[in-house]
């Protein structure tokens, strides 16, 4: 927990002004699997660049120059236990780095799993985070995008909620009556929540996602590294091996699920930096591997 207030706080000192080219609501009726309640109030704000509630998702949508661009396009998930979204820090910060390589970069303003105001909160960030990938598939002419590299990335529960985009897409939770591929072409995670199985998961994250008690069968679904199959996309996972918040051994069985299922995956394991260690490495450090995993791809320059 002190690691997590710490890139708070390192969060809040980072904070500047959105430059978001625009903003798009999620969906444009009625939002699905939402309780209409006017006696829910959200909480106070208590530090810039974190998000306590979400009642209206969308995506922030960053756009690289026109004659850097690559077409390909990267759906950002901030962390926070599921309880907040690390919003600037993880989310704009990291969409600023992406289209200085001509990398179209959308950070996702997710539901925050609760049961006053979701019918079922155990699919509501991933019901926006499947949307989230529909939108980009559907208005790729709009944002010069290919629609065959639209990949996905998510920190700490964020990476939770994009590797269950990684290994959920098959089954639609959203309306989806044109048959929209829902599956990212390429998944990147740091630090990332990846199981919800007891001794390995992070507790917080799995109570606020699935509640107190959830049966097994739920506990199941939801720990990706048994989701994984040969038609996974291929994976980017970065953790730090002192990271006492979110078990390393998160990113250790995923990356040996998707190797397993010969998905292409690479892991890089710091051996040093605790959890939420993007705050505190000069940024080069640790999305310069990143970028020279996606030209492996052809997906950046």
């Amino acid at each position: 927990m002190r690691t997590l207030i710490i890139a708070l706080l390192l969060s809040t000192v980072c904070y500047t002004l959105s430059s978001a080219q625009d903003t798009v609501s999620l969906y444009s009726g009625a939002i699905p699997n939402s309780r209409i309640s006017h006696s829910i109030q959200p909480p106070a704000r208590l530090m810039p660049g974190i998000i306590y509630h979400v009642a209206n998702p969308f995506l922030e949508v960053y756009l690289p120059d026109k004659e850097k661009a690559t077409g390909t396009a990267v759906i950002i998930c901030p962390g926070g236990s599921y309880k907040v979204l690390t919003y600037q820090g993880e989310g704009v910060r990291t969409a600023k780095e992406f289209i200085k390589k001509g990398i179209a970069a959308f950070v996702l303003k997710y539901r925050l799993p609760d049961d006053s105001t979701m019918v079922d909160k155990t699919i509501g960030p991933l019901q926006d985070a499947q949307q989230a990938i529909k939108l980009l598939r559907e208005n790729a002419k709009k944002w010069g995008l290919d629609t065959s590299r639209i990949g996905v990335m998510g920190f700490s529960a964020g990476g939770h909620l994009a590797a269950t985009l990684a290994t959920h897409f098959q089954k639609a939770v959203i309306e989806n009556q044109n048959n929209t591929n829902l599956r990212p072409d390429f998944l990147i995670l740091v630090y990332p929540v990846i199981s919800m199985k007891d001794g390995l998961t992070h507790h917080d994250s799995r109570e606020n996602l699935l509640g107190k008690n959830p049966s097994k069968a739920t506990i199941d679904f939801y720990s990706n590294e048994l989701q994984v199959t040969s038609n996974t996309p291929p994976a980017y996972i970065t953790h730090a091996g002192d990271d006492k918040l979110v078990d390393v051994d998160n990113s250790i069985v995923f990356y040996e699920s998707l190797r397993h299922s010969n998905v292409s995956a690479e892991l890089l394991i710091y051996p040093k930096g605790g959890h939420g260690f993007v705050f505190g490495l000069p940024v080069d450090d640790w999305m310069g591997p990143i970028y020279k995993w996606m030209q492996k791809f052809n997906w950046t320059k």
